[in-house]
């Protein structure tokens, strides 16, 4: 499937709040439609040139089949294609952005601090090299 039409979940590479949302994704995500790919990747450039951002988002951003979700609602969409319960946190999408997001922001702001940086970005297992993209 061409990244452009996927659904693809960037993340920070070396953050461990991000890697562990990751590896739950992987978990939960039996239908296996979901593909990963970190902040800064080929695939991302590709998908959402440089220039179209004046420096590289800090958090979770989620592609679904040509259009860029960010920050809450990015989560949010993500939820809907987990198996049950997870998509019925879809339902917070009645909360306004303006209520969702800056929670979002600060758990982002402080993600380091709470969960740390690793040194690297992490390698997936074989089994699951398919869904991750360069």
């Amino acid at each position: 499937m061409p990244p452009e039409k996927s659904k693809i979940v960037f993340f920070d590479g070396v953050c461990h709040l991000c890697m562990g949302s990751v590896q739950f994704l992987l978990k939960q995500n039996k239908k296996e439609n979901l593909y990963f790919s970190a902040i800064g990747s080929e695939t991302f450039l590709a998908l959402l040139p440089k220039d179209s951002y004046p420096q590289l988002p800090d958090s979770i951003l989620y592609w679904k089949e040509g259009k860029l979700y960010l920050e809450s609602d990015a989560i949010l969409q993500v939820t809907r294609e987990l198996q049950f319960p997870w998509p019925l946190f879809f339902g917070f999408w009645f909360f306004p952005r303006f209520l969702r997001n800056p929670i979002y922001r600060y758990i982002a702001k402080h993600r380091y601090e709470w969960f740390g940086k690793a040194e690297s970005c992490m390698v997936p297992s074989p089994n699951i090299q398919k869904r991750f993209l360069n």
